[in-house]
């Protein structure tokens, strides 16, 4: 094996592997019904994979082969997937990981979660089913009861035995219905502790997907996709899936009573079955459609809400509303087509259910007036249909909950494994030295073109960084690569000589402090805000914080001071109240590394002076300030200057030095055509 491991991949035995895995899966196909022969067949289709990884080598051309033998078994594994669609999901993630390995990638984890969540659901779902079998038991108690009422009390005329049969009905009904409770809340218990698993690393999806798309639609989308999970599993649909099952044994003993009738309730269980799969079909992009339009329109009322203020001042109220009034149109459309697919589904199951029991009781008739059939198994076979064929009419009403899951479990799965549960880092100590951006690259996320390029300089401790330019030259964008918000494109941002990407994010973000442009606050009081929402927060902190901004008098002159409730992103404050405010937040637990976007800009003279004091304060603590500001009379306590414009760096250097080398060129600051300056004033 050993030798094996150092040879390469020849093209012949890509071939054979893949041959391999071909005849395999073809073979197995026919047996994989059974759940005993999935992990035998996983063991051989591992064992093959493992080979190939061994026999891989290093990393070159004989890599396409060994793909094509991993495409070629998904491929054939969709024509299994026809009649063993649960095995060969199991299977899939399995050859996945096994592809992963051979080419060196690391195997996507996120998924787990999900599939992890709905493992758990599975094991609660077991005791759902052994409740049902006990409650589909005791759904014989009908049938029985009127079996030996007609046939036996009716006529022998005893009302002893009427008596007795009907206590023991009352009895079982009475044991069903409890049962019934039962289940139901062991159902709901369920999708509740799905959302105790999935609750948290939604959560952090949503923020971090709300990092890379600026439409709320997107951002919120994994939230509604587990409520939506969590919806159908606390209806009627599981319970209707885990019924389903006892369908066959309600058409056996059709079958028992007299074949004919077995007959007549297998051809209308067939027929049910059809119309369930014809539902499947034609309910699949009406749902889709429902979700896309539904979150939309979320979005829209949301930011219609936000911006009140705006709408109102400048009379925007009817063109918003125009725009709402289409929107909502089409979200109406889509939500009446899949009401009118699944209703008319519904309503042709219901009239082939109703035909069905007539039908049965006009074949029974006929039986019994041929003596080939007693009036007790007439109605005991009808009763049996009905109940052979009640979990199917209930799956049919329930479809659209069924898709509209399905779909969420989809999409959040691909969600969690697009955005990869992070790996656990090693705790670097606290920063204390410098910050260094090397030949940096600024792009968005999953944008193509960069916003900002060749980027470099360094920030000792003690130091303030102002940063200037004109609008729309990216500093915004430079500093949320900075803070770790976007990942760089090229190049590396390091504090104390780390990566920003070797710290946990959680950890780096106690080392600092941000002021964003658009100051936002949440909904809480004032000290909760400045404490960055900690439950665990120390109330000397959040004194120190607010004083070394300058908001303590402030705050105090507040109705109820620090425990004053500012409503949602701080409703209740003034522009520079909520600016003071998210500097004191900023400040909170003597960060390393503070950035202030343009923090200034709803400031009073007073909020200013109180800004430059806080910065001569960091500094002298040895903290690192970057400023973003439009005017250079904002950067009087900056000891560096960071000059942007035309996507790239213009200058960069001592403050004195680089306003002088402006004032030679005498051109607007930001504007191109400038020499990169060093720090010691040399043009370079």
């Amino acid at each position: 094996m050993r030798r094996l491991a150092t040879q390469r991949l020849t093209e012949g035995e890509a071939v054979e592997i893949e041959t391999a895995i071909a005849d395999l899966l073809a073979r197995e196909s026919r047996r994989i019904r059974k759940r005993s022969h999935v992990d035998h067949f996983r063991e051989r289709i591992a064992g093959l994979f493992v080979a190939g990884a061994e026999r891989l080598g290093s990393p070159g051309d004989n890599v396409v082969p060994f793909r094509s033998a991993v495409t070629t078994a998904r491929r054939v594994a969709e024509q299994v997937a026809a009649r063993a669609n649960s095995a060969v999901e199991f299977l899939a993630e399995t050859w996945d990981r096994s592809a992963n390995t051979a080419s060196g990638a690391q195997a996507p984890i996120a998924d787990a979660h999900v599939r992890g969540a709905l493992a758990e659901c599975k094991r609660a779902f077991w005791s759902v089913a052994a409740f049902s079998a006990v409650v589909n038991l005791l759904m014989l108690a009908g049938p029985l009861y009127m079996l030996q009422v007609y046939d036996r009390v009716l006529s022998s005329r005893s009302v002893p035995t009427l008596v007795a049969l009907s206590l023991f009905l009352v009895l079982a009904f009475a044991f069903q219905g409890a049962l019934d409770i039962v289940r139901t809340r062991v159902v709901i218990r369920s999708a509740l502790l799905l959302d105790e698993h999935l609750g948290t690393t939604v959560h952090r999806a949503v923020m971090r997907v709300a990092l890379h798309t600026r439409r709320a639609a997107e951002a919120v989308q994994p939230v509604r996709d587990l409520d939506q999970i969590r919806a159908f599993l606390t209806g009627a649909g599981p319970i209707a899936i885990v019924d389903l099952p006892w369908m066959p044994v309600f058409l056996i003993l059709c079958f028992l009573v007299h074949p004919l009738l077995g007959t007549l309730a297998f051809i209308g269980g067939i027929a049910l079955f059809t119309l369930t799969v014809l539902t499947e079909r034609a309910s699949r992009a009406c749902a889709r459609a429902v979700s896309q339009d539904g979150g939309v329109r979320a979005a829209m009322l949301e930011a219609d809400r936000r911006n009140s203020e705006t709408i109102a001042a400048m009379g925007m109220a009817p063109a918003l509303t125009a725009r709402w009034q289409q929107l909502n149109a089409r979200y109406l459309g889509a939500t009446a087509r899949s009401n009118d697919v699944v209703t008319a589904y519904g309503s042709v199951s219901k009239m082939v259910r109703l035909l069905l029991q007539s039908v049965m009781l006009g074949l029974g008739a006929y039986l019994v007036i041929r003596d080939e059939l007693s009036s007790g198994g007439m109605i005991a076979s009808s009763i049996m249909m009905t109940r052979a064929l009640a979990p199917i009419e209930t799956a049919i009403a329930n479809w659209r909950g069924f898709v509209a899951a399905r779909a969420s479990i989809r999409r959040l799965t691909d969600l969690l494994d697009a955005l990869r549960t992070r790996r656990t880092l090693t705790t670097l100590p606290r920063p204390t030295r410098r910050l260094e951006v090397d030949r940096l690259v600024v792009a968005a996320p999953g944008g193509e073109k960069a916003i900002l390029g060749n980027i470099h300089f360094s920030v000792t401790a003690g130091e303030a960084l102002g940063i200037l330019g004109p609008s729309g030259t990216g500093k915004t964008s430079l500093v949320r690569t900075l803070l770790g918000i976007w990942p760089a494109a090229r190049g590396s941002v390091r504090l104390d000589g780390a990566a920003i990407d070797q710290w946990d994010p959680d950890i780096r973000g106690q080392h600092i402090g941000y002021v964003s442009q658009s100051v936002e606050l949440f909904d809480g009081t004032v000290a909760e805000n400045i404490a960055r929402m900690d439950p665990n927060a120390d109330n000397a902190a959040v004194l120190r914080a607010a004083q070394a901004a300058g908001a303590h008098d402030m705050i105090l002159r507040l109705p109820q001071g620090y425990d004053t409730s500012i409503g949602e992103m701080g409703a209740v404050l003034s522009g520079g109240q909520r600016q003071r405010i998210a500097l004191a937040r900023a400040l909170y637990g003597d960060p390393f590394l503070l950035v202030l976007d343009e923090a200034n800009a709803n400031l009073d003279r007073a909020g200013d002076a109180a800004l430059q004091e806080a910065i001569h304060d960091l500094k002298a603590r040895g903290a690192i300030v970057l400023m973003i500001a439009h005017h250079p009379s904002a950067f009087s306590a900056c000891d560096k200057i960071l000059l942007l414009g035309n996507r790239t760096q213009q200058a960069f250097g001592p403050r004195d030095e680089v306003w002088r080398a402006l004032a030679a060129r005498h051109p607007a600051p930001g504007a191109g055509g400038l020499k990169v300056v060093s720090e010691t004033g040399v043009d370079r």
